[in-house]
């Protein structure tokens, strides 16, 4: 598999390399996790992340929804931080297009909240 690449992003849904998908998820450099669920919905969690501890890429960004509404505390990023993981936090549309930007030149892993 190629390294995702977002198509569009708009509220509520996300296209990658042509697939719609409606849910939160993580693009992985090698894969997608469709369907990312988070333990209380608007707060990230370390328990969150878990998945993109096992295989670290170099920048995390994170899309917190349309609006900026998910809330990142920063005690959710220090597993992040221990694994020398950068974080980049913006809301959901910049962080697509800081993806697409970055996806090519870094191991870059995208987390995004597209709904509520």
């Amino acid at each position: 598999m190629s390294i995702p690449k977002i198509d569009s992003y708009q509220f509520g849904q996300i296209t990658i390399d042509g697939k719609r998908y409606t849910k939160d998820l993580i693009i992985f450099p090698d894969r997608i996790m469709p369907n990312w669920w988070r333990e209380q919905g608007h707060s990230l969690s370390a328990a969150d992340l878990q998945e993109v501890l096992t295989t670290p890429p170099q920048v995390l960004i994170i899309g917190s929804w349309a609006n900026g509404r998910m809330r990142v505390p920063e005690n959710s990023l220090i597993p992040l931080k221990k694994a020398d993981i950068e974080v980049i936090i913006l809301e959901s549309q910049a962080a697509c297009q800081r993806y697409n930007e970055l996806r090519g030149e870094n191991v870059v892993a995208l987390a995004i909240h597209l709904t509520c």
